[in-house]
């Protein structure tokens, strides 16, 4: 019992481990005081960026103490004033001088300037986005839980802070549509936000974009509504319509001033989708947990989220080879500091504005008490769905409640929302149900269920310690539904893993075979893909049937598709981009429609 009692307790603090401490939650910015010293100095240059159209820029930070520090650290602010005058009234401080804006991000003093301790100089290459805000860099002391401001520097900022910048492809409601989200420092009061696009070398066409934002009162808690609260701008989206199959469209993102001067992104391009049913080459990379991380080493004080600039570099290495990608919830790990959604866009930028990026929502996105949400827990830092719900499109029919279907040629995606209630007489159990037994099996044979938590199996240990392998209650209310409409694979984050399991049902192993399926398809194959970036979780030592395959390291999946008989299935590392663990579905029609164990009625009027 008391060895019980230590692995469950191991368990949970390996669970709180696992999903991540936000970094600049270990900074108690509220406890900060004044200890500004006339010998101290930090200087950045240049002072204005993205002079040629950039919206990334690397800027040289320099410093100096007269009483250097091994604890001493950099923070970026943005905006540039961080001080009491930009508190608002319902959220006071008690010590001078009265932070209320946590850094957008941080590093130690001397992690490029090893001398810093003997000389008090040192200096910083850190990278900046446009994110419609200028920034300061200010020097503290004393560590992070009772900082000392010493230093402020002098301010920087973007030509136009307000350019429109980072798009994400989405598919519409119609397989023939594409919906473009971007950002901007533009309200509807002040520009006409628009996309120009048309076929490559084609005829080019304006559409209008809708326009969103929130503010401070729209997200549920701390710290996304005190000290990691910032202004998310203005959200547009696009809705480009009744696209040629295959076809390779170009944009750009406008906005009509009403002065009649335009402001204008970069150009990007896009393929069109094939249409349901369509039998041509098809790839898809589902991963979940990548979060984000910064290319300059900021945040140092924890590195939790690591393993996701491999994942990016892998997949803008391919992504000719990529036609769609569904990031399966836990985004980017704000966990209520606002400023990091900017950061994730622009770090997916490469990928998300060629392609469609499509979303499931996880607890790190939507789970706060009393909002609803099936797990009560603080994992969303007070962000309560908002974030993602705003800044993402997903063709739902409320994004409030994240879940919906998506057709990419052969594949039928089924997307789940953990984090509502999914079991057997709820709405979202309807729509599984309904998402599973309306897709047309002879033109999209390849049928798949993703959601962010385990809905199936895991051999994740605080799974296993749990007793469930897997979210309780869930295989009890869900199995059936994928054993009757004969889900081919089953794909889930959350667990920081790579697991896969053979053809299930009722944890019995239907099919023996462990790397080429053919046939009847006798039960579904479940994965757990949240390796993509975030802290690793381990497995339990315990084994099972079920389970073939386990990897503790960072990877995504990839499927493809070449016909309506055969598809792929792969893992790839993030560290090279190499395949780990693959097999493949041989199947027909006909396959489909024998009846396995309780994949049909028990009787028949032919019986």
């Amino acid at each position: 019992m008391i060895m019980w009692t230590i692995l469950l307790v191991l368990a949970i603090l390996h669970r709180a481990s696992s999903h991540g401490i936000q970094p600049l939650s270990r900074i108690a910015i509220h406890k900060a005081t004044l200890a500004l010293d006339n010998l101290a100095y930090v200087k950045a240059s240049p002072t204005v960026l993205g002079l040629n159209g950039q919206n990334t820029e690397w800027v040289t930070v320099e410093y100096s103490s007269p009483n250097p520090s091994m604890d001493d650290w950099i923070g970026v602010f943005s905006p540039a004033n961080f001080s009491a005058s930009t508190c608002p009234a319902e959220n006071p401080r008690v010590y001078p001088p009265l932070l209320c804006s946590a850094p957008i991000k941080f590093q130690y003093a001397n992690y490029t300037s090893p001398d810093y301790k003997v000389n008090g100089k040192g200096s910083l290459k850190l990278q900046l986005i446009n994110q419609r805000s200028d920034f300061s860099f200010a020097l503290f002391s004393n560590g992070f839980l009772n900082p000392k401001l010493v230093a402020v520097s002098n301010t920087v900022s973007f030509a136009n802070p307000n350019a429109p910048v980072y798009p994400c492809l989405a598919q519409g409601k119609q397989w023939d549509e594409m919906t473009v989200t971007w950002t901007s420092g533009y309200g509807i009061d002040e520009a006409e936000p628009f996309v120009q696009w048309g076929p490559k070398g084609g005829h080019q066409q304006h559409s209008p974009a809708v326009t969103l934002t929130f503010d401070r009162s729209s997200v549920c808690g701390a710290p996304a509504r005190t000290i990691g609260w910032r202004d998310p701008g203005f959200i547009h989206t696009s809705f480009l319509k009744e696209l040629w199959l295959n076809r390779v469209y170009t944009y750009k993102l406008g906005h009509r001033l009403f002065n009649s001067t335009y402001v204008w992104s970069q150009e990007y391009q896009f393929r069109a989708s094939p249409f349901p049913g369509q039998n041509s080459l098809q790839r898809v990379v589902i991963f979940g947990d990548m979060g984000k991380d910064e290319a300059d080493g900021s945040n140092e004080y924890n590195n939790f989220q690591r393993g996701s600039l491999n994942a990016t570099k892998q997949l803008i290495k391919d992504l000719k080879n990529i036609d769609i990608v569904f990031r399966i919830g836990d985004i980017c790990y704000a966990n209520g500091y606002i400023s990091q959604w900017d950061q994730f866009t622009a770090q997916i930028e490469p990928i998300a504005s060629a392609v469609p990026y499509m979303l499931a929502s996880g607890n790190h996105e939507r789970d706060w008490p009393g909002t609803g949400s099936f797990y009560e827990n603080n994992d969303s830092g007070g962000e309560c769905g908002v974030l993602a719900e705003t800044m993402f499109f997903v063709p739902a029919e409320n994004r409030a409640k994240y879940w919906y279907s998506t057709d990419y040629g052969m594949f039928r995606f089924c997307i789940a929302d953990s984090e509502h209630d999914w079991r057997e007489g709820t709405e979202q159990y309807k729509f599984i149900e309904h998402c599973l037994a309306s897709v047309d099996r002879q033109k999209q044979p390849w049928l798949v269920f993703l959601a962010h938590r385990v809905l199936g199996y895991s051999s994740d240990l605080s799974y296993a310690v749990e007793g469930s392998f897997g979210e309780p209650m869930a295989k009890e209310n869900l199995q059936k539904l994928w054993q009757k409409y004969k889900v081919d694979i089953a794909i889930y984050g959350h667990a920081h893993n790579y697991e896969r399991t053979c053809p299930i049902y009722e944890n019995q192993c239907t099919d023996n075979e462990k790397r080429y399926y053919k046939g009847t398809l006798k039960g579904t194959i479940h994965v757990v893909a949240g390796g993509a970036g975030a802290s690793l979780s381990p497995f339990t030592t315990l084994k099972t049937k079920w389970s073939l395959f386990r990897d503790y390291d960072y990877g995504f999946i990839k499927l493809t598709a070449f016909d309506h008989s055969n598809l792929l299935f792969e893992y790839k590392k993030s560290s090279d981009g190499k395949v780990y663990d693959s097999f493949r579905i041989s199947r027909d029609y006909r396959d489909i429609l024998a009846c396995t164990v309780d994949s049909c009625p028990l009787t028949t009027l032919a019986s």
